[in-house]
């Protein structure tokens, strides 16, 4: 068994298994002079390590549970099996003691009923379906803050072939997407990436390998969609995938990316992922987020947006789109995202925002009107001059 995370002095910056940003997925300083170097990582891309893995009984009942923990196994990792269908061991004494035991722990369980009821998740897709919630990354602006109960545990669904089974009921019910006149022809259109980043987590599961490959062998006008900040595509390039799977890198300009996303791949190494997959046949895409109104955020982004055109440059039959997605919070987010990370320099003034009502009145603050009309002038036109053959899916 391996030791569970050691305690967190509070009056310093948390430690964790994973290298901060401007840090790459093999652990090496990223030069920063040159955005735009896409030469893949010398060595193999650094992957997460749990350094507690846990199977519930139920999980282990799957068939797929039990590969996942073969495989886990197989990487020198022990599985504890648990005795009952319930995670314990994970609080600490103070929250960020908390925090950093359970994002060194995976947990293979079985998805919990209401997940398997599908929901619409505009703007981005007809549906969402899960395959794990949890990611091991350290993003400051994390969106799952205040989004899962409980400590962010990484947990990691067994039931991967029932869940993909389900699917069928749903192809052609589209609400979203399925009736938008600009992308009616992707088909019913599936999300697996809500609560979850693919990339960080593939190697330990396999589990988005198989689902590209059920999208491939499904008959109907469907697609798979998902997102990562994460660069090892390897097992995903010569899979067999009838380019019913659009994969999506999330990028940023320098700022953000290099101070506010710990332990993820470089910008760099994303984009170079994103070519390869491109060269391979897969329709991709970026998602650019969160967008962020920095000191000097034309020339941050304007350099983001000439990287990706040469990562995209020469691409025979590129099928590339853009989801641009601008900062916001919720006040339960800002008090999670304070706790884990206290000396977090992320902008969250009520003050300078304005108030908006979600579904279900839920409060959040997005940036005033003016400057959200600011940034996406700016977007539309800079694309359009940079990126012509992108197509921008939505603004948000």
């Amino acid at each position: 068994m391996r030791p569970e995370a050691e305690p967190v002095d509070v009056d310093e910056p948390l430690a964790v298994d994973v290298p901060p940003a401007p840090h790459d997925a093999s652990g090496e300083r990223v030069p920063t002079r040159d955005l735009a170097g896409l030469a893949p990582p010398a060595r193999p891309a650094r992957r997460w390590t749990p350094r507690r893995v846990v199977a519930t009984p139920a999980a282990l009942d799957h068939p797929h549970g039990r590969r996942i923990a073969r495989r886990v196994e197989a990487l020198g990792i022990e599985v504890e099996r648990l005795r009952a269908n319930r995670l314990t061991g994970v609080r600490g004494a103070t929250e960020r003691e908390t925090y950093a035991r359970a994002k060194a722990t995976m947990a293979l369980v079985v998805s919990p009923p209401s997940r398997r009821k599908l929901q619409p998740i505009a703007p981005s897709a007809d549906w969402r379906f899960d395959l794990a919630e949890g990611c091991p990354a350290h993003c400051q602006y994390c969106y799952l803050a205040g989004s899962l109960s409980g400590p962010p545990v990484t947990r990691v669904y067994a039931d991967l072939d029932d869940i993909l089974a389900s699917l069928a009921d749903y192809a052609g019910r589209g609400t979203v997407t399925s009736r938008s006149a600009g992308r009616a022809a992707e088909g019913t259109t599936f999300e697996a990436s809500c609560y979850t980043d693919p990339l960080a987590l593939e190697h330990l599961t396999g589990s988005w390998r198989r689902a590209v490959e059920h999208f491939a062998g499904w008959d109907a006008p469907v697609q798979l969609r998902w997102t990562t900040k994460y660069a090892d595509v390897d097992t995903f390039v010569g899979l067999p995938h009838a380019g019913r799977t659009r994969v999506r890198f999330s990028v940023n300009c320098r700022p953000v990316s290099e101070r506010m996303e710990g332990g993820t791949a470089s910008v760099p190494h994303r984009l170079a992922a994103l070519r390869r997959l491109a060269l391979d046949g897969y329709p991709v895409g970026l998602t650019v987020a969160p967008i962020m109104p920095l000191p000097g955020w034309r020339e941050h982004y304007g350099e983001l947006l000439d990287a990706v055109a040469g990562a995209v440059a020469g691409v025979p039959g590129l099928d590339l789109t853009a989801e641009l997605i601008t900062h916001r919070f919720t006040p339960g987010s800002k008090e999670v995202l304070l706790g884990w990370y206290p000396r977090t320099r992320l902008e969250m003034d009520e003050s300078a925002r304005s108030r908006r009502y979600g579904r279900f009145g839920a409060v959040k603050y997005v940036y005033p009107r003016d400057t959200m009309a600011e940034l996406r002038t700016w977007f539309d036109r800079e694309l359009a001059a940079r990126l012509p053959a992108c197509r921008v899916l939505y603004w948000t």
